[in-house]
């Protein structure tokens, strides 16, 4: 008999703008239906705490935010792991990963398993290097100006021209079409992610947005990937819903930024078309949140992290099959104030007894 397979899992929100956890559960849970995932939660409110379906978790604990730095992540983590001894952490969140990145050697000494991402290729896909990155790898990225003040966003935002977006250095974007519209938007940035915002030329041309998941093998090799064309959109440009498409071109994009990164474990590139091609605007260092659609259909880049992350061999899968789409259903969950109480004391725990199960092996 060995322990119960152990694997931790953040981001766990799925409202109208959903994070990654709930589709990395899911997908986890389909080849590794026995282990026990633990939700990592810093909001009382996230809604798969409350989910008793394939997307919810056995166990969640309150994290400390991502700003308190990497000792405060540490010091949770190893509280975690005396009560459930933790084999692998799956962040989810951007915000998350640079304290991640700085606890490697912690992770390696105490045996918990995370992607094995490099600070390099990191700091090289970040939004305020990606128009240096998308010209070494030879992928078209839209005119880009990193600005601290003010003053230098109206500048940057007159040498590009309007419209155009500001960017915050983490999360956001506001769309900017005049310059009365530049000071709103860059003190908004400012205050939810501290500085620098970055200036980013909108794309002319179809308009249309692509989403590209895929695992990156860490020697410049992809070890699968599915492309979608987004069909539906929340407000906050998040794909609600989308359709596999397969474009030649597109993917040959992708393989030359994962090439020139050397890129380990999760990613999402983000493109819109224009009038000289698919431009990129963006490289997340995760999965995205519509992921379990393609490990809906022989794609499941979750799975095949866990394998990696167990030092499994892992074969590149096949691309996914164009003109499959998904819709995202919203449903309500129920739940009980007992369990914000219990969550808000540090901790919320569904399975008491902690299992001694056979549970290593994958299904097949």
């Amino acid at each position: 008999m060995t322990r119960q397979l152990t694997i931790a899992v953040s981001g766990l929100h799925r409202g109208d703008n959903p994070q990654p956890g709930p589709a990395v559960i899911r997908s986890i849970r389909r080849r590794y239906p026995s282990a026990r995932i633990i939700g990592l939660s810093y909001d009382l409110l996230e809604s798969t705490l409350f989910s008793k379906s394939d997307d919810g978790v056995d166990a969640a604990f309150l994290m400390p935010f991502p700003g308190k730095g990497p000792d405060a992540l540490m010091e949770r983590l190893d509280e975690i792991a005396q009560i459930y001894p933790l084999d692998m952490v799956i962040p989810c969140l951007d915000s998350e990963i640079p304290n991640y990145l700085e606890l490697s050697g912690e992770f390696k000494a105490r045996g918990i398993r995370t992607p094995l991402l490099t600070k390099k290729s990191f700091d090289r896909r970040s939004k305020e290097n990606l128009f240096q990155l998308g010209k070494a790898a030879g992928v078209r990225v839209p005119q880009t100006i990193v600005v601290s003040d003010l003053m230098a966003a109206h500048r940057a935002s007159e040498k590009i021209g309007f419209p155009l977006f500001l960017k915050g250095k983490q999360y956001g974007a506001g769309r900017v079409t005049s310059p009365a519209e530049v000071a709103s938007v860059f003190h908004s940035l400012m205050a939810a992610w501290g500085g620098p915002v970055i200036a980013q030329a909108a794309v002319h041309g179809s308009g249309d947005e692509y989403d590209v998941v895929g695992l990156g093998d860490g020697q410049g090799g992809l070890l699968g990937s599915c492309t979608i064309r987004k069909i539906m959109l929340t407000r906050n440009g998040k794909a609600f819903g989308g359709i596999v498409v397969a474009d030649p071109a597109l993917q040959k994009s992708v393989e030359k930024i994962i090439r020139k990164l050397k890129w380990w474990g999760p990613f999402e590139l983000e493109f819109v078309k224009g009038k000289q091609g698919h431009e990129l605007i963006e490289m997340n260092p995760r999965f995205p949140a519509w992921t379990d659609f393609p490990s809906q259909i022989g794609c499941n880049l979750p799975a095949m992290l866990v394998d990696l992350l167990l030092s499994r061999p892992v074969k590149p899968v096949a691309p996914c099959e164009p003109g499959k789409m998904f819709i995202r259903h919203c449903l309500d969950l129920v739940g009980d104030i007992s369990q914000l109480a219990e969550l808000s004391a540090g901790s919320l725990v569904k399975d008491a007894q902690p299992n001694l199960l056979q549970s290593l092996e994958p299904v097949s």
